[in-house]
């Protein structure tokens, strides 16, 4: 079981759930936020990951919108809220606020100074963005909403990132994940992982959407990839 703290950012002071490892210390982990804000799906993540031995934490990245979001449904009322607050998000200041994340982690609560960000459908897109824009060492995105219209940036990566993306994605059409398969195909930094016949979500353990098989799959490949570049 984790517990929430306070951030210290540039703009202000915002809540992060942190969850730490058995014996106190190991590589940190950013867990980007879906559209739901930090709720109970995303705790479970960084808890599932402080048992893996990694000082996880979620930041509130909707906190100037509204703070404490925790949306933990998917019924109308649930979605007519997310999609509020998505659509009023400024990307600019969520990318700033992880790496205040990452700078307040690094070297802090038991963290290493090497640390990795993991995020979903928003935050897997936020994930692409901070292997460009931040200085976190490894990244894992899961079925990023708009990668495809910053492709742009990827000249400025700086650290690795694994995409995992699903074909059947709802939100994220054929069109769009071709475009990041060509244009990501030929840099070296990027592994990306197709998941034929899954729906956006399909990782949200008790979700709709959720498929044990394919969430697991992506789940080991995620881990592996911050075994090596986090130890």
């Amino acid at each position: 079981m984790g517990q929430e703290i306070q951030i210290k950012g540039k703009d202000g002071s915002f809540m992060g759930y942190l969850a730490t490892p058995e014996g106190g210390k190991g590589p940190g982990i950013i867990c980007i936020q879906e559209v739901f804000g930090v709720n109970t799906w995303m705790r479970n993540i960084a808890d599932d990951l402080a048992k893996q031995g990694y000082v996880a934490l979620a930041p509130d990245l909707f906190w100037r919108l509204e703070p404490g979001v925790q949306i933990n449904g998917e019924g109308e009322t649930d979605f007519a809220k997310a999609f509020d607050l998505y659509g009023r998000f400024d990307v600019e200041k969520g990318i700033a606020d992880i790496q205040d994340s990452i700078t307040a982690l690094r070297g802090h609560h038991g963290a290493s100074t090497k640390v990795g960000t993991v995020g979903f459908c928003l935050g897997g897109f936020l994930s692409y963005m901070s292997s460009v824009r931040t200085d976190a060492n490894a990244n894992v995105g899961y079925y990023g909403v708009g990668i495809d219209s910053k492709l742009g940036e990827q000249a400025n990566m700086k650290s690795p990132l694994m995409l995992h993306i699903a074909v059947e994605d709802q939100f994220v059409p054929k069109d769009a994940q071709k475009k990041v398969h060509d244009g990501l195909a030929g840099n070296a930094k990027v592994t990306i992982f197709d998941y034929e016949g899954q729906d956006h979500a399909f990782a949200r353990k008790g979700g709709d959407a959720y498929r044990k098989e394919a969430a697991e799959l992506a789940e080991s490949r995620t881990l592996d990839f911050f075994k090596q570049h986090l130890a």
